[in-house]
């Protein structure tokens, strides 16, 4: 599944090498020099995860790590640390400033490839291609197909997102506002109420397998996927 990740990397070599590999891996590319630089680009774009180095002129990556974590917009976007600083008191430190993973350079690309995929899973796990399974209830997002009891189900496209992220942050209460920025996107202007409607055909989806019963409405609060739907 494509990915918008964002290179904040002042050395053009470097940059030029990253964005080129994470090109080939599939994902959307943005880059940026510097701090003040990967700012705008997340203003107009929030990315799906960020690649951050230590030392950029002026602001420096841990600066702009802890500003990025102390701001609800972006404070849950995974960011991977990119150094040449090895020692354990730095890689604390960056740890310490909000980052999801550290990376020492020289770095290999099949490594950083790796270590994206591992934190996406951990972070971010409705932008893997992994297979998921709750109950008899299984999406496979590579092939856009979800089935329940082993019987296919069909799911509109806006949907199938919707499941998808459901699926992987089951037992969590999410608003109206939380799904539009995480399934429509942040800078999509659409009005709440649209979740309503999309939950409705989501549920009626499901409804011949039964499994609509895992959407619940949390009165006052919004929507939850449960794992395991009270009868």
């Amino acid at each position: 599944m494509s990915t918008t990740i964002l290179v904040v990397e002042d050395e053009p070599a470097i940059q030029e090498l990253i964005a080129v590999n994470l090109s080939f891996a599939g994902h959307k590319v943005l880059r940026a020099f510097d701090a003040e630089q990967a700012q705008t680009l997340i203003r107009a774009e929030l990315p799906d995860l960020i690649l951050l180095d230590w030392m950029l002129p002026g602001a420096s990556g841990i600066t702009l790590a802890r500003s990025l974590r102390s701001d609800e917009r972006t404070r849950q976007v995974p960011l991977i640390m990119l150094t040449a600083k090895g020692a354990e008191h730095d890689k604390v430190e960056g740890l310490e400033a909000g980052a999801d993973d550290y990376i020492t350079k020289p770095f290999s690309p099949k490594e950083l490839i790796a270590r994206i995929k591992a934190v996406l899973r951990r972070r971010a796990p409705q932008l893997t291609e992994d297979i998921v399974e709750i109950g008899t209830l299984r999406l496979d997002p590579v092939t856009h197909r979800v089935s329940g009891g082993g019987n296919p189900l069909s799911v509109g496209p806006t949907e199938f997102r919707l499941l998808h992220f459901f699926m992987t942050h089951t037992e969590r209460v999410f608003s109206r506002a939380q799904l539009l920025d995480q399934v429509w996107g942040d800078h999509v202007f659409v009005e709440e109420r649209t979740v309503d409607v999309h939950i409705r055909r989501l549920r009626k989806a499901l409804e011949p397998t039964g499994h609509d019963t895992h959407i619940e409405t949390v009165r006052g609060a919004g929507y939850r996927f449960a794992a395991q739907p009270q009868a």
